[in-house]
């Protein structure tokens, strides 16, 4: 592995992060465990950062794409017809809930995220966006300016005039008293002095995600996105939900984690778990609002046939075996044994939704946000047989999001582990 790690090192951009002091590689996997290439086995909680919806070697989506590669066509473009394509664009479309909705497919979440600022700026004649604080959306230059995030933001620069509103920062000191309708209040409160002191007329969109993803799995209390969507709409603002890492049922509460806020917003993107490993990602968007672009339009590999094939078979298997209600049903499992880690003195909170988890390490004593902590209980997992994530605005957040195919004894394998972890972690740091 040492060998491995040294050519890597040698070819591969510095800033390309690697977990663990020792780097491992995967060579196998089924269902929802993996192994290395020194055959070690691991429950996977991490899914490939959310993206193996459905674990490994499943045969429904192994056998749609053998049987489009049987065919001989792997690509097309865009320029011809694709069933495939068609067919989950149509699926998509009803699961959306937007009024005369249409799809268009690209490769990843950050290309749809450009996507639909395109989309956005281009319908109102204006390079405003709102964001959110701690948000993150892509790397591409786009959407880093739409980054709410200091560890993801490269570059200043920007193509686009963004504004930074509140809603997952409860904890800081001037909201940390309040109730969540009192914070609700004063974040929309922020928004319409946003509005009215920071932006000229004609902002594009809001763009937010229901609950941050790399941000650590921080999330707004339920009902902010329709107040902020209420004030939105009197201004004619668009909004965007960045459905990346929360679509497809993982939050267990809605098949989209907006729908936590009861609003349909105007367009929403989508990517990782929807092609269960397979590159595809996309928007969905009013028909008005995906028509209104003017020039040209292509994806050269965008809903290509083998992606298409991949996509299809996984979403499909979703409804079918209602992994929605999985997520509903396992999530408080999780969550309610990870709670009584908030009690330790190096543990800062502890969050969730669905099959989305998160515990924020801290220095004991001051509660400084710790990510060397939080790397050694990724560490103790691992040591364990467990793979989880970090994230979080200051990188000391643990992440957990298995695939939605967990069932019952995976999911208190996992939680008892982790529980282990951060209790080793804990007793060490002290």
């Amino acid at each position: 592995m040492s060998e491995l790690l040294a050519r890597h090192r040698a070819v591969m951009p510095s800033w390309l992060a690697l977990y663990y002091d020792h780097p491992i590689e995967i060579t196998g996997g089924k269902g929802v465990r993996l192994t290395d290439a020194d055959g070690n086995t691991y429950l996977d909680f991490f899914a490939g950062i959310l993206t193996n919806m459905l674990g490994y070697d499943v045969a429904e989506v192994r056998e749609a794409v053998e049987r489009q590669l049987a065919t001989g066509v792997v690509h097309t473009s865009t320029l011809y017809l694709l069933r495939g394509q068609v067919e989950l664009a149509e699926k998509i479309a009803r699961l959306s809930g937007i009024p005369d909705a249409k799809v268009f497919f690209a490769n990843s979440g950050t290309e749809a995220n450009e996507t639909a600022l395109l989309l956005a700026t281009c319908a109102r004649g204006s390079d405003q966006v709102l964001a959110m604080r701690n948000g993150y959306h892509g790397r591409s230059y786009g959407t880093v300016a739409v980054t709410g995030n200091r560890g993801w933001k490269n570059s200043a620069l920007s193509p686009l005039n963004t504004h930074y509103l509140h809603g997952t920062d409860r904890d800081a000191p001037a909201f940390r008293a309040m109730s969540d309708a009192e914070y609700i209040d004063a974040c929309v409160a922020d928004l319409r002095d946003v509005l009215a002191t920071a932006t000229a007329r004609d902002v594009a969109c809001l763009i937010a995600e229901p609950v941050q993803g790399v941000g650590g799995f921080t999330m707004p209390p339920p009902g902010l996105f329709a107040a902020y969507k209420e004030v939105l709409d009197e201004e004619g603002v668009l909004f965007v939900s960045d459905e990346v890492q929360t679509g497809w049922g993982r939050t267990g509460t809605g098949f989209w984690g907006i729908s936590e806020h009861g609003v349909v917003p105007d367009a929403l993107t989508f990517a990782k778990g929807l092609g269960n490993g397979f590159a595809v990602g996309g928007v969905v968007a009013r028909g008005d609002l995906m028509d209104g672009l003017t020039a040209n339009g292509v994806s050269t590999f965008g809903g290509n046939p083998i992606a298409m094939a991949a996509a299809n078979a996984t979403l499909d298997y979703v409804l079918d075996h209602d992994l929605q209600a999985n997520a509903a049903r396992l999530g408080p499992v999780v969550l309610d044994g990870l709670r009584p880690l908030a009690e330790l003195d190096t543990v800062g909170a502890v969050r969730g939704k669905g099959l989305m988890f998160s515990v924020e390490m801290v220095e004991p004593g001051g509660g400084a946000p710790s990510p060397q902590l939080a790397s050694a209980v990724l560490e103790a997992a691992r040591r364990r047989g467990l793979l989880i994530g970090k994230g979080g605005l200051r990188g000391n957040a643990l992440r957990a999001a298995p695939p939605l195919t967990v069932d019952d004894a995976d999911v208190r394998e996992a939680r008892d582990i982790l529980v282990d972890a951060v209790t080793e972690v804990d007793a060490q740091a002290r």
